[in-house]
């Protein structure tokens, strides 16, 4: 008869990676969707005559949905370089607070900590986050997959974009309204919140016809995150 195994010991491989794998598993069904997301920003980007090695060393590089559609919609309208950057950087400013929060989660020295920081996602935050504290193999493993569906869906939407068809056919130019309105609704938790969010809108619009392409994006995000850094 088989003795029976002993228990792992505290501190050994496997009380180590069990979170990284619990995190994994909670990311896997975020795999479908970012897929789609993905795929989605590979068939925009060529649409607007990009490279398609261009969109996907955006991803596996910046690997932030926001600041890409925020970057992208810039140059699709004919935006500069700088507004580009400068709306993609401020549609990213949650990741500050975000990042500060859960920075006593992450280990070893300076550039370890920068690395496993870059693992910070909006759905991983969410996942790890018990109540202000965080689990580092959370944190890191469920944003693994995600990482995954992201670069793999926009390889395949820049490598077969052009075969996809025309993306205002496919109903796909809407992404970049849906993306943002996704990203924004969960945020609108109060009033406050609304009244932002409602001046920010109403200051593009009305900043669209006297401006250069670009700018209505960069100035309603700085208005939104002055106006929610004063509540």
């Amino acid at each position: 008869m088989r003795a029976a195994a002993s228990p792992p010991q505290a501190g050994g491989p496997a009380c180590v990676t069990s979170p990284l794998r619990a995190g994994i598993r909670a990311g896997l069904p975020l795999v479908l969707p970012t897929f789609a997301v993905g795929l989605s920003f590979g068939v925009l980007a060529v649409s607007l005559h990009w490279d398609p090695a261009a969109p996907i060393v955006m991803s596996l590089v910046v690997f932030s949905g926001s600041a890409q559609f925020a970057s992208t919609s810039v140059l699709g309208d004919g935006g500069t370089v700088l507004a580009a950057v400068l709306a993609a950087t401020l549609v990213n400013l949650r990741f500050l607070p975000m990042g500060i929060a859960a920075a006593p989660a992450f280990k070893g020295g300076p550039l370890r900590r920068a690395a496993e920081g870059q693992t910070l996602v909006d759905a991983s935050w969410a996942l790890a986050n018990d109540e202000g504290r965080f689990d580092r193999g959370i944190l890191i493993g469920a944003t693994l997959p995600q990482f995954v569906g992201w670069v793999g869906g926009t390889i395949v939407g820049a490598v077969a974009g052009s075969a996809i068809g025309d993306p205002k056919e496919l109903g796909l130019d809407a992404m970049f309204p849906a993306f943002f309105l996704v990203l924004l609704a969960p945020e609108l938790r109060n009033r406050r919140s609304l009244e932002v969010a409602i001046g920010g809108a109403a200051l593009a619009l009305a900043l669209v016809p006297i401006v250069p392409p670009g700018l209505p994006i960069v100035a309603a995000s700085a208005a939104a995150v002055m106006g929610a850094l004063r509540q």
